[in-house]
């Protein structure tokens, strides 16, 4: 799959029906539920930690993330609105991702999702798509 082909797929959900997921877990309380379980994981956790300039305050972090995954699931487009395209991969290149922190990654954010109340079906899309997207991040063997 071609790079930029691969970028818009990660960036931009398919539209299966009119209700979204985001609406079908309960909207924006859910995603900063989701994120703030995978920040505390991450807090915890010296590989992913590493990865994070400002180790001391993760609350930025914490606020993109949970911007990007509402609006990604269908929610308010306040990060493109705040911070243009996503562009992943770019945002992502000054970190040194590898199989270890992709690992971790994607152990922390399948945690979260099983600290979740949601539907198995609900939580089957976000697994899939976090297990694509922890390796399109990766950038080093």
């Amino acid at each position: 799959m071609g790079d930029e082909r691969e970028m818009r797929i990660l960036e931009t959900p398919p539209m299966a029906s009119s209700r979204t997921l985001y609406d079908e877990v309960g909207g924006m309380p859910f995603f900063e539920g989701l994120v703030d379980r995978f920040y505390a994981i991450v807090a915890a956790d010296p590989v992913l930690l590493r990865l994070y300039p400002d180790q001391a305050d993760l609350g930025p972090a914490r606020r993109r993330l949970t911007l990007f995954l509402a609006q990604y699931w269908g929610g308010p487009t306040t990060y493109s609105d705040e911070r243009g395209h996503p562009r992943l991969r770019q945002r992502h290149f000054p970190f040194e991702i590898g199989p270890d922190e992709r690992d971790h990654w994607l152990s922390a954010m399948r945690s979260a999702v099983g600290a979740m109340e949601t539907t198995p079906e609900a939580a089957a899309r976000l697994d899939a798509y976090f297990a694509t997207t922890a390796e399109a991040m990766r950038n080093r063997d």
